[in-house]
C-alpha cells in the first residue's frame, strides 16, 4: 500500500483506533523481529515498512493529542 494512501486511511481513525494499530502493529514488529532471528523471514523490507507505519501512527496520535488541547 502506498503511504499517502496509508496516511489517509490512518487519519481517518479515531485515537482509540489509533492506539489499537500501534499494538497491531508492535506485535507484528516483534513476529518480524523473531522470524528475522530464527532465520525465517521471507520479506525483509516488511520490517522496514512496519517501522514507518508506527512513526506514522505516533506522529498522528501527537498531532491529534496537540489539536485537541489547542481547543
Amino acid at each position: 500500500m502506498k503511504s499517502s494512501q496509508r496516511l489517509s486511511d490512518l487519519r481517518a481513525l479515531s485515537p482509540d483506533q489509533l492506539s489499537d494499530e500501534l499494538v497491531n502493529l508492535k506485535k507484528e514488529q516483534f513476529n518480524l523481529r523473531f522470524q528475522g532471528a530464527t532465520g525465517q523471514l521471507e520479506n525483509v523490507a516488511r520490517v522496514r515498512e512496519v517501522r514507518r507505519d508506527i512513526a506514522r501512527v505516533r506522529t498522528l496520535q501527537r498531532q491529534k493529542t496537540l489539536a485537541s488541547a489547542q481547543g
